[in-house]
């Protein structure tokens, strides 16, 4: 499929109010991996830099899974909150790169963290919190859950062919989470859309490991397992996506550009977000960018940035922040939420 095939699909605009994220919290493993460091698997260091903006990304040690990644960050995102755990009736884990294929991530999470609550993952690839994000949403304001842990966490080193020199450098592990609770009419989502069109899902997708095509040592050896990415197609949609989502989620809501406080956009490609912020006329100060320390986190990329947003003061109570994520499915969600 080439760019000008992939369908720009406009998905129905609503909102989600009375929703309040009471605390936030993030990690990422310890190993720092430098451009430099790639330059081994026949990476160029400079051309990382000039075509991604990524200058180290964090990869996992052999004995830490996703689960973990996801766990250490809900802990920390609970240990801020002062919120007693045994309230919590619900953990909902974005992820792509699971611990198993069954049973749910989520499932260890809740196991690790000791709650009593149901549990379960969401796969909508790199817009995987945000999806995770207006499921948990949904349960706290419809009553259904008193409080929600959500989490967006990705294993992306394991995923990743390092022989394929385009893709390779631009993942990295991490995690992130949100503790959801009832909040005032005003808090929540204001605007949100999501969305997604299969008819793109050969550009970014693992071929192998599903049931459609069972894991064979003969297909791990074709490296069938790794993950695939036709790039071009998928930078070209994403900054035509971002554009019309972030803008009809505006138009909905009655705010312009300057209203919003912070774009908390999935950092996957610096040029993707500049290129957007350019059409849009977005500030760059009011760009929040760290996938120059993290890489393409996956799901983990929206709430570490969220957590340093918070952490720092540039997100706070009454704060307007446009949120985006999106990646393999094609799926996409984009929202304008009032802190």
């Amino acid at each position: 499929m080439s760019d000008s095939e992939i369908p720009l699909v406009r998905a129905p605009l609503r909102a989600l109010t009375g929703v309040a994220i009471e605390s936030v919290g993030s990690y990422v493993p310890e190993r720092v991996v430098t451009n430099a460091e790639l330059a081994s698997l026949g990476c160029d260091p400079e051309w990382i830099l000039r075509r991604t903006g990524i200058r180290e990304r964090r990869y996992a040690p052999a004995e830490m899974s996703t689960s973990d990644l996801a766990t250490i960050a809900a802990r920390r995102c609970l240990e801020k909150s002062g919120f007693d755990p045994r309230e919590i009736d619900l953990v909902v884990v974005g992820t792509f790169t699971a611990d198993a294929t069954m049973p749910s991530t989520a499932c260890l999470v809740q196991h690790q963290l000791g709650l009593r609550a149901a549990a379960m993952d969401v796969q909508a690839a790199c817009a995987g919190f945000f999806y995770a994000l207006v499921t948990g949403m949904q349960y706290v304001a419809t009553g259904c859950s008193r409080a929600a842990l959500v989490v967006g966490a990705d294993c992306n080193s394991r995923i990743v062919n390092p022989s394929d020199v385009q893709t390779y450098p631009l993942f990295g592990d991490g995690a992130g989470a949100v503790l959801l609770t009832r909040g005032t009419d005003r808090q929540g989502l204001v605007s949100y859309t999501m969305g997604a069109d299969g008819s793109g899902y050969e550009l970014l997708y693992c071929p192998m490991g599903g049931s459609r095509m069972p894991l064979t040592s003969a297909g791990v050896e074709q490296g069938l397992h790794f993950l695939k990415m036709d790039g071009r197609p998928v930078f070209k949609w994403a900054v035509r996506m971002l554009v019309a989502s972030i803008g009809d989620v505006l138009n909905q809501s009655g705010l312009t550009v300057g209203d919003v406080d912070r774009f908390v956009l999935h950092q996957a490609n610096i040029r993707i977000l500049d290129a957007a912020a350019k059409e849009l006329g977005i500030d760059p100060a009011k760009l929040v960018v760290n996938l120059d320390r993290y890489g393409n986190t996956s799901s983990g990329s929206i709430p570490l940035a969220l957590d340093e947003c918070v952490a720092d003061g540039r997100i706070r109570a009454g704060s307007h922040i446009v949120l985006s994520g999106f990646g393999g499915g094609l799926a996409w969600g984009t929202g304008l939420l009032r802190w």
